[in-house]
């Protein structure tokens, strides 16, 4: 997935309300920028921290620039958690996700259960023979990581995030293929697990929901400047640590 570009560097002299940051560029200028980030940001929103940020120069839009990436401990990590949504599908039809591999349709947003939405519905045989499980595909962004080498999610207590485990363990249950497939924005991971610690309720889903016949995946990125490009599986951990 490309990145918009051209970028202009920073660094970051706030975040508040969740969506807004105060971001001083290198050019001296100190701006307003949007941040598509809805979470806690735990660990990544770091005062002082070298950013990148995206200039519109959309008369139209409310706030003229977006925060895209900021560095921490040499790591570069995308903000916007819409990202996976545009990385994952880039990377299925690539081949890069192998337990998605070989269905020739791809949905987004479809509804389904209780008044929620499926990020992808995968479904069709690619080669047009064979029959294959309809594959329902909830994506969650994962920035947060308080131990090297191990990728952490939520960030904050996410009931919604549960409500969605939940769903897709009765699609599980009515035959279907369920996936949570977790996407680390990050390259110095090698290992990923729920924070329990800092939401019990969203460990004790996950859990259930394997144990329901919900799939687990995660992958995390290659991030440049340029560009978000899915790369490699990353172990899971259920088990506390």
């Amino acid at each position: 997935m490309r990145l918009p570009s051209p970028l202009l560097t920073g660094r970051l002299k706030k975040r508040y309300k969740r969506f807004l940051s105060d971001i001083i560029l290198d050019d001296g200028r100190e701006v307003v920028a949007h941040c598509a980030n809805p979470g806690s940001m735990l660990g990544v929103a770091v005062d002082g921290a070298r950013v990148w940020v995206h200039e519109h120069g959309d008369p139209k839009r409310k706030l003229a620039f977006s925060w895209e990436l900021v560095e921490i401990d040499g790591t570069l990590i995308p903000v916007n958690t819409t990202n996976p949504n545009r990385i994952v599908p880039e990377a299925i039809d690539k081949g890069v996700i192998p337990e998605l591999s070989g269905y020739g349709d791809i949905a987004r947003e479809v509804k389904y259960g209780e008044a929620s939405r499926i990020d992808l519905l995968l479904s069709g045989a690619k080669s047009g023979k064979g029959r294959k499980k309809p594959c329902y595909v909830e994506i969650k962004n994962v920035h947060l990581s308080r131990t090297p080498g191990l990728a952490e999610f939520p960030d904050s207590v996410t009931k919604r995030g549960a409500k969605h485990l939940q769903e897709l363990s009765r699609v599980a249950d009515e035959g279907a293929r369920a996936v949570m497939l977790f996407v680390v924005q990050r390259s110095d991971c090698r290992r990923f697990a729920p924070a329990a610690d800092l939401d019990p309720a969203y460990a004790r889903a996950l859990k259930d929901a394997a144990s329901a016949g919900v799939e687990l995946l995660c992958y995390d990125c290659e991030i440049t400047t340029n560009e978000a490009v899915l790369r490699k599986a990353l172990e899971i951990e259920l088990e506390s640590r």
